[in-house]
């Protein structure tokens, strides 16, 4: 089989990238490569769904502006495919004085960033939020939320409908490059030929890299995101969608309250260190992934960089209260038996050698191959501009 592109990894982003290469050249030879039976089984289906505003990220860096483009985007493809969504806006609560400055930074950070936001008094808060405790708050409208999963599905339908090709339950076994192409070969003894090729495989982007004979000096250490489902009674006990002011010297947001498009509400997650790279139950453990792991110099050096902070959260993972006491730090009324149906997704979160987290894009290319590395959140959200960037770099590569 022969292809001018071949995409491996049926996540959104790995979606919006053929649907971009197909809507510059409507009959260019598309693949795209999933080993799951679905699109989107991994990250993408396992996130919280909310459509970032882009606050959080540093003025005119590229998370920033990929983010505001991404969720105009992503609205609009909603609306065009009647995908469900909702515009119900974020609270960011400071609990605390310390918060309260640092919501100053994050007031600063939205000016910049040209995102629209309202300061929220304690009594305003009380007004909209009554379950919801802080001495003030920032209101982000333009928050929303969605189910990426549906956004996948579309996606894939419009891909198949206009001529490429979507091979799910497909393992890829081996790619090789030349100065013509690259060969990939499949589980099931396909081989076959493409002029470029794309991976975007997320949990898998150091191993796909490595067998393409590419040189990464990350590894991918994953992160399970742990939450709770509360009961159907409390499914209205926010309106917004409730986050912390986050600490600049931690790796990860914190714990949050997070409305979800079928009505129900999450509380977490929590980011504790993953012993199986796409083990979403509680205990799962592959040897492999471990091994690799602690053979890796890169994660010890990242271990003691974040051991007080590791230990935080495995013990908030062992310890429902724990993890209870996050939760009611801006939700009082919170009780123990509320933390229902438990769930998890599993965060990529590439690390170099000396044990940095990579919170950027990070892409490895050969001639004829380009492979995301690093797709940091917001991902889901910024997925359509991604794909611009990356069918953008191939192009201006080949010219």
């Amino acid at each position: 089989m022969t292809f001018q592109y071949c995409i491996i990894g049926g996540g959104i982003v790995g979606l919006a990238t053929a649907s971009d290469i197909l809507a510059r050249d409507p009959a260019a030879r598309i693949l795209v490569i999933e080993k799951e039976a679905g699109f989107g089984e991994h990250q993408t289906g396992h996130n919280s769904g909310v459509i970032h505003a882009g606050i959080y990220y540093a003025p005119g860096s590229l998370k920033a502006k990929l983010c505001r483009e991404g969720a105009k985007a992503t609205k609009a493809f909603a609306r065009d495919n009647n995908i469900p969504f909702e515009v119900c806006g974020k609270l960011l609560v400071g609990t605390s004085p310390v918060e309260m400055e640092r919501m100053e930074a994050l007031k600063h950070r939205a000016l910049e960033n040209g995102i629209g936001f309202e300061e929220v008094s304690a009594a305003r808060l009380r007004e909209i939020e009554p379950n919801i405790a802080g001495l003030g708050a920032l209101l982000v409208p333009s928050t929303g939320i969605i189910n990426y999963k549906l956004i996948c599905d579309a996606l894939a339908e419009g891909l198949k409908a206009n001529g490429a090709k979507l091979m799910t339950g497909t393992r890829v076994k081996g790619i090789s490059e030349d100065d013509t192409g690259v060969v990939v070969t499949t589980d099931r003894g396909e081989t076959i030929r493409a002029e470029q090729l794309v991976a975007c495989a997320g949990l898998q982007s150091d191993r796909l890299a490595r067998l393409a004979g590419l040189n990464p000096t990350h590894q991918i250490v994953p992160f399970r995101g742990e939450y709770y489902t509360l009961p159907d009674a409390k499914s209205t006990i926010v309106t917004h969608l409730i986050y912390p002011i986050p600490d600049p010297d931690l790796p990860f947001l914190g714990i949050h309250l997070t409305r979800m498009i079928d009505g129900r509400v999450t509380v977490g997650p929590n980011a504790v260190l993953g012993f199986h790279r796409e083990g979403y139950k509680k205990g799962s453990i592959d040897l492999g992934d471990v091994t690799q792991m602690l053979t890796f110099g890169g994660f010890w050096k990242m271990a003691r960089k974040n051991l007080t902070s590791g230990i935080d959260e495995f013990r908030n993972s062992i310890f429902r209260r724990g993890y209870l006491e996050q939760c009611r730090k801006y939700c009082p009324s919170l009780e123990l038996p509320d933390l229902g149906q438990p769930g998890a997704g599993i965060r990529a979160q590439a690390v170099l050698a000396d044990g940095t987290l990579v919170h950027d894009f990070l892409f490895l290319d050969s001639p004829r191959q380009l492979h995301v590395c690093n797709a940091p959140s917001p991902a889901a959200t910024s997925a359509m501009p991604i794909a611009k960037m990356i069918v953008d770099r191939i192009e201006e590569r080949s010219q």
